[in-house]
């Protein structure tokens, strides 16, 4: 449990335990860690991609999809509260997040996409391989 004043309190998560580490150990290559965290899984005939996004409604997520490109944006409104309203600790971010994913391979217009308690669905089918046809010509 943290105290009133976030000062000297102890990072308890386990997650921003490692993230801060990350941050540290590679700075040059890392600056900056996703702004939302997601797992793709193989599911033999299609990918299942899932994106955390606690606290966001259906409406506030975009999914677009141009020249190859999967573009996954979240946007919390801002509220209306300002400095006056007392507050001693504010850390849920609000503004827009995104990340973008390249569909190499992705039958793109067979693309599913689910929202359920925070967590983001899509499932991605993988593009059927064109075998070549053989066929006969006969000679005239």
């Amino acid at each position: 449990m943290y105290g009133m004043i976030p000062f000297g309190r102890m990072n308890t998560s386990w997650n921003d335990l490692f993230d801060d580490f990350e941050r540290r150990m590679f700075p040059a290559d890392r600056s900056e860690l996703p702004a939302f965290r997601t797992d793709i899984r193989d599911e033999g005939d299609h990918f299942l991609l899932e994106a955390d996004l606690p606290g966001f409604r259906k409406e506030d997520i975009d999914l677009d999809v141009k020249d190859g490109v999967l573009t996954i944006s979240a946007k919390h409104q801002a509220d209306d509260r300002t400095a006056a309203d007392n507050y001693i600790c504010r850390e849920r971010r609000t503004g827009s997040f995104s990340r973008s994913f390249t569909l190499d391979g992705i039958q793109e217009d067979a693309i599913r996409a689910s929202y359920q308690d925070g967590v983001l669905e899509l499932i991605l089918p993988k593009r059927q391989e064109v075998l070549p046809q053989c066929h006969k010509i006969q000679i005239q």
